[in-house]
């Protein structure tokens, strides 16, 4: 019996053999991706399909677009819903007026209201020219010449500097009616507020001219050279003439 259980023994261990060198080839050979992908696709049910949602198209027409600023304000203030308003429209600059007229120099004043350039003149707007040769009486009853002093004074005024008349051309022939301007100073402005000339009737210096006829200035008052005989250096007016005139 002992040599069968010899036997026995070595054919055991030749099986054990055979198993283990199967198992190493097994282990040994490539492994398919497909055959070990396919248990674990098995065991993973796919995700159920999401509804849809149905589109209303009344509620997309009647829908309001809210951008990112309205959310921070409310929709009513004090229980009254918003108004929307129109837009500011910037103020846009007024266009400067054209400055029209032309330069006339070395002008003569031949009374107070009438300039003259050789053989044309010029009558300013606005104004009824004072005559050089008129006469006012004073309230002492004293005739005075005040049409040759309201000219004077114009000619100490315009001292021959140029002045800007609004025409179209510094061309023209017999007289022409025109407002004239030294620097930003209006000339018939100037006489009438003086007293030196009176306003047209319509003028927009009717205003001014009753001004200085209530505060008898220029023909409307005294002989302004009396004054300056019975008054002090310091209260002559500034535009007095010459004596003699």
């Amino acid at each position: 019996m002992r040599p069968a259980a010899i036997l026995t023994a070595v054919a055991g261990i030749g099986i054990v053999a055979d198993l283990i060198a199967a198992g190493g080839q097994r282990l040994g050979s490539t492994i398919d991706p497909a055959e070990t992908a396919a248990p674990m696709e098995a065991q993973v049910p796919p995700p159920a399909p999401t509804a849809q949602p149905t589109p209303n198209p009344e509620a997309s027409m009647n829908a309001r677009r809210v951008d990112e600023a309205s959310q921070f304000y409310p929709a009513v203030i004090d229980g009254k819903p918003l108004e929307r308003i129109a837009p500011v429209v910037p103020e846009q600059p007024a266009n400067p007026a054209k400055d029209r007229g032309v330069n006339l120099v070395r002008p003569i004043a031949e009374s107070a209201g009438v300039l003259a350039f050789g053989d044309r003149r010029l009558q300013l707007a606005g104004i009824d020219p004072t005559p050089a040769d008129k006469t006012c009486i004073d309230s002492g009853g004293r005739e005075w010449p005040c049409g040759m002093l309201a000219k004077t004074n114009l000619r100490l005024l315009l001292r021959l500097r140029a002045v800007r008349c609004d025409l179209d051309s510094a061309e023209w022939t017999g007289t022409v009616t025109a407002a004239c301007r030294i620097g930003t100073q209006d000339i018939s402005q100037w006489l009438v507020e003086n007293g030196w000339a009176e306003a047209a009737k319509g003028s927009a210096l009717a205003e001014a001219g009753e001004k200085a006829k209530q505060a008898g200035k220029g023909i409307h008052g005294n002989d302004p050279r009396s004054l300056a005989e019975t008054s002090g250096p310091e209260d002559l007016p500034s535009d007095l003439p010459p004596d003699g005139l």
